[in-house]
């Protein structure tokens, strides 16, 4: 399974009201960083299968998300479990800082 891919409509379905890890990557296209993580999120969405939900949401679609959220750069990684925040990660992140984010939740 790939990466779910959010909008302001189905935030809260996908996140807020999934039961268990979900990690959210707040990117944008124009985001060189953002760019670069890509590859790395993909990975860990395969990784992770049915263990965690990773999700994308591009900041330039959900502005009103983003804004509740207070993403001031991006990337972003917000880490929720049972719809409650976790974790951030803002900036670039190494696959290893990503999965040990990860394996805090489960």
């Amino acid at each position: 399974m790939s990466e779910v891919i959010l909008t302001d409509a189905n935030f809260e379905q996908e996140v807020l009201q999934h039961k268990g890890p979900v990690m959210v990557d707040f990117w944008a296209t124009w985001c060189g960083p953002c760019r670069m993580l890509a590859p790395v999120v993909e990975e860990l969405a395969k990784e992770y299968e049915g263990k965690v939900k990773v999700c994308k949401l591009n900041t330039d679609d959900g502005a009103d998300t983003s804004t509740k959220y207070r993403i001031t750069s991006i990337p972003t990684i917000i880490f929720f479990k049972d719809g409650e925040v976790k974790g951030q990660s803002v900036g670039l992140q190494s696959k290893a800082a990503l999965q040990e984010k990860l394996n805090a939740l489960l």
